[in-house]
């Protein structure tokens, strides 16, 4: 949606990004491409903060009218009314809600409060997931328990640095892999280098000129382009092709069997 954001965590991937004010401006040109793909998708928005983006919320009413699900990553900060104008939208087609928990910015007490509220009204799938920086990593599995005991999931995401995971040695590598490893997926750095995956016609990344490509890593090394959303150009791939990419950090064609994880390495493993 957007690269604007109202937060200036010292972990971003995004804080080196030149401008941090772009906006997504043809939106009903995204609504449009988006509500013309066959099939039957769910549309994540993202950022930046999307919910800073002036026309998060009447887009995301034009997106469910168009028949599609709606999910969000957001910092969860907007105001409780906007929050809940957001399930209320989304109520009869509900996606995946992901509040990332930032320790720099938030009162603990508060954010497990809003989460537990925030569950109990939302009609989709709710999740917090915070950054196993060096300083956080040791209180994760305590704010693990306290958003379980409110019947909120909590995920871990290992940090980043040019993209890549950091040099995290092997106890700090274990704790990530008992909390669940990279948003619950049991891993921390795999590589599904060469095995079928269906990103390009099944999952695809749209940045907010409408640039879209295969994954997240086709995205970083500028390859596998499937053409503009907004021009026209945009295609789906047909079917699954091989893994280019040695560090897979898409978990959605992970979470969603788009790619077989069985056996799969890490780049960099935790060893006991």
């Amino acid at each position: 949606m957007n690269t604007t954001c109202n937060y200036r965590c010292s972990y971003c991937t995004q804080r080196f990004v030149d401008d941090r004010k772009q906006w997504a401006k043809d939106l009903p040109g995204f609504v449009a491409a988006f509500t013309s793909l066959p099939g039957d998708w769910e549309i994540k928005l993202s950022g930046g903060e999307p919910f800073r983006h002036p026309r998060f919320l009447p887009t995301v009413a034009d997106l469910v009218a168009g028949g599609l699900r709606v999910s969000v990553v957001t910092n969860f900060s907007d105001k409780p009314e906007t929050l809940e104008r957001f399930a209320h939208l989304t109520a009869s087609r509900p996606g995946i809600v992901s509040a990332s928990l930032h320790l720099e910015y938030v009162q603990v007490d508060a954010f497990v409060a809003r989460a537990a509220w925030f569950a109990e009204l939302f009609a989709g799938s709710f999740c917090v997931t915070c950054v196993a920086t060096r300083d956080t990593l040791p209180r994760l599995a305590d704010l693990q328990e306290r958003f379980a005991a409110v019947g909120v999931r909590f995920k871990v995401q290992p940090e980043k640095q040019d993209r890549d995971v950091i040099d995290y040695d092997d106890g700090e590598l274990l704790q990530i892999v008992a909390l669940g490893g990279h948003n619950a997926t049991g891993r921390v750095a795999p590589s599904f280098t060469g095995r079928p995956c269906w990103a390009g016609a099944r999952y695809v990344i749209v940045d907010h000129r409408g640039a879209a490509w295969r994954c997240y890593p086709s995205r970083r090394v500028r390859a596998e382009s499937l053409g503009n959303v907004l021009d026209g150009s945009f295609r789906l791939r047909l079917g699954p092709e091989p893994c280019r990419y040695a560090y897979c950090n898409c978990t959605v064609p992970q979470e969603r069997g788009m790619v077989d994880t069985a056996d799969a390495g890490e780049l960099r493993p935790a060893t006991a």
